[in-house]
């Protein structure tokens, strides 16, 4: 355990805890305890178990021996003084709500002013004939991930019944110790709760070329043997031979403890939003609390409710916002999303369904009355943060949305998905909850890494899939550093936008009335031979603004200098291009063919020169959420720069016909 916990058997040796106690020592009733010692309060948790609280999530990974049980213990609370007592061993055995006080099975008694129950959930068996049989486990707590460690040492043959969750993860765990497995699912496909018929398939696929047989749509009718497993017979009268059954057919919330105690159950002891149950001195968090009829089998909407009980307890005004069910995991080496009430939704007739595959990718969603209702996903897709808030949320679905992900499986452009721009109620951690807003706020608090993120916020301790997108929220939240030589680009930029705005603002320099030998006007602009020249100064500054584009295709123009410094040479060109603009037509853009020229070029140099602003100030207007990383403010101003750019040499061309043919 970490040392942060201080972990007890002997209740007289507890230290004080502030009359709170919580029941459970799992990954909610944990989280609980640690939200209570951020806000100063002390608590007691108490479990039955005899080892210190661990990840569930990562019971697979201990199964398959890729990881050992200290990997997956639980992080305390992250400085000394939080404090939080842990008693091991402490089964609950009655609430006495009179004398406020809860009994252990020991006998020992435990006064409380607010008592927390975090009891989580059994495994579920059904009643199958033979269940008792030697050979036969379930795949529910370290105690069953270690028992079946022991037995894969004499497991061939084993055969997994159920294909949710927990039947694969115990499926991939015994196929990495080296036995043969079987899952059987009396659904017609795998993870029936979660996925559609495709994305089942899909699944079924992954898990056979691990070489795990899936068996779907067949029940288990007796698990045969005499002492000892032998097989399964199945009810379309076939058998599978087998010499260990592992049972994992769902759970059940664990309320015989708040049952006997009078507090109001249904499938799981009933809370309000304040996750306080029929007494108000008792709340009730995770897979035992069954709120607003729902049920959650997953972690993170237990952590939810844990923050939201401990703030209640700490006397702040905190309620569980329900969201629609959302799991994000990855099962046996596959990524699997699933948000929103798929099973439910299949059957109504108003919900419009779009799907999307390509090789080994699947997606579909889930529209009614124009709102994303739900959303599926079989292997990786970088719209998952999005989906599950937008589900979350009901959002709106556009026309060209629904286009573009029949298109390429995706509702936004690749843009859009930059950790600067992540809405602070956006979803990073799906397993525990954890949103952007509660990220940035922990990195405004110091955090400056993964793990002092994953040790403020819970973000990255589970599955760990969000831990890059953690980092990028890292690199992005510290202030964006100006490009090199970027007050001199900013100066250029400037320059040319003034001058560049004065025709369009001003209009042309005045000719004088009559002709004047040493005028200079009249030099500039009725000389035909100075005409010619400032024309040729100007097409050859076009040119060298074209050439530079060659920067890129010939490699040793790089021994000229870096792209800083070219970038500057361009600018200056620019500059200079503007005052040959102005020696050549004294801002006189004339009409027909002349007017379009003159019109484009000063909106290439405006452009350009808005680009120019936007480049040497990145900095500034990201640090003020204009633009990102991905999607720089300079993105659009420099692609019109380019667009306007191109019709130049057709329109000199145009000129020079007009001038000299004619």
């Amino acid at each position: 355990m970490s040392a942060e916990f201080n972990s007890i058997s002997n209740p007289g040796t507890a230290a004080p805890h502030d009359g709170i106690v919580i029941v459970g020592g799992g990954p909610v009733g944990m989280r609980t305890a640690q939200v209570l010692a951020r806000a100063g309060l002390a608590s007691v948790v108490l479990t039955d178990e005899t080892v210190d609280p661990y990840n569930r999530v990562q019971l697979t990974p201990l199964l398959a021996g890729e990881a050992q049980f200290r990997d997956i213990i639980l992080p305390g609370p992250t400085r000394p003084e939080q404090a939080a007592q842990l008693c091991l061993g402490q089964h609950v055995v009655r609430i006495d709500r009179t004398t406020r006080k809860v009994v252990t099975a020991a006998g020992a008694i435990w006064p409380y002013r607010k008592l927390v129950l975090a009891t989580g959930s059994r495994a579920f068996v059904p009643n199958i004939p033979g269940r008792h049989r030697d050979g036969v486990f379930r795949f529910r707590s370290a105690d069953d991930a270690s028992a079946l460690l022991a037995r894969s040492f004499s497991a061939r043959r084993v055969a997994v019944i159920g294909g949710g969750l927990l039947g694969l993860e115990a499926a991939r765990g015994m196929a990495q110790r080296g036995c043969a497995v079987t899952i059987v699912e009396h659904e017609g496909r795998l993870m029936p709760r979660q996925l559609d018929a495709a994305g089942g398939a899909l699944l079924a696929d992954r898990v056979a070329d691990m070489g795990v047989v899936v068996r779907t749509g067949v029940a288990v009718k007796e698990i045969t043997g005499t002492e000892r497993v032998a097989g399964l017979a199945l009810s379309d009268g076939t058998e599978i031979a087998c010499d260990t059954v592992v049972i994992c057919t769902g759970i059940r919330a664990n309320l015989d403890l708040a049952r006997d105690a009078g507090l109001a159950f249904g499938r799981g002891i009933t809370v309000d939003d304040r996750m306080q149950t029929s007494d108000p001195d008792i709340l009730a968090v995770g897979e035992c609390a069954e709120h607003d009829g729902q049920l959650y089998g997953l972690v993170g909407p237990g952590l939810l409710q844990a923050e939201v009980a401990a703030d209640r307890i700490a006397g702040h005004a905190s309620r569980f916002d329900a969201r629609p069910p959302a799991t994000k995991l990855k099962v046996i080496g596959a990524e699997v999303f699933s948000a929103g009430p798929v099973e439910q939704l299949e059957a109504r007739a108003n919900v419009r369904t779009h799907a999307w595959q390509s090789g080994g990718a699947y997606r579909r969603i889930f529209i009614e009355r124009g709102r994303l209702v739900a959303a599926i996903a079989v292997g990786g897709w970088r719209d998952v943060g999005r989906v599950q808030d937008a589900v979350g949320h009901g959002l709106t679905v556009q026309p060209w949305m629904v286009f573009r992900f029949r298109a390429n499986g995706h509702l936004w452009p690749e843009s859009d998905h930059s950790a600067e721009v992540m809405a602070d109620g956006a979803t990073v951690c799906n397993c525990t909850g954890v949103t952007a807003g509660q990220l940035r706020r922990a990195m405004s608090q110091g955090a400056a890494t993964v793990p002092d993120l994953s040790a403020a916020t819970g973000a990255g301790t589970v599955c760990g899939t969000c831990q890059p997108l953690m980092a990028e929220m890292i690199d992005a939240g510290g202030a964006p550093e100006p490009i090199p030589l970027w007050k001199p680009v900013l100066g250029l930029s400037s320059v040319a936008m003034l001058i560049g705005a004065v025709p369009l603002v001003v209009g042309a320099v005045p000719f004088p009335d009559s002709y004047a030998p040493d005028s200079l006007r009249d030099w500039l602009w009725r000389d035909n031979i100075v005409k010619q020249w400032t024309g040729f100064l100007l097409v050859g500054l076009t040119l060298a603004a074209f050439a530079l584009g060659l920067r890129k295709r010939v490699r040793w123009l790089d021994r000229l200098g870096g792209f800083n410094g070219w970038r500057l040479v361009h600018n200056g060109i620019g500059l200079v291009a503007l005052a040959g603009f102005l020696l050549h037509t004294g801002f006189a853009l004339g009409s027909g063919w002349n007017l379009a020229l003159g019109l484009t070029f000063l909106g290439a140099i405006l452009i350009g020169a808005l680009a120019g602003l936007a480049t040497g100030g990145d900095h500034a207007l990201r640090a003020r959420q204009i633009g990102t990383a991905r999607n720089p403010p300079r993105r659009v101003p420099t692609w019109a720069h380019i667009l306007l750019l191109w019709p130049l040499p057709l329109l000199v061309l145009f000129h020079a016909l007009a001038s000299y043919a004619f």
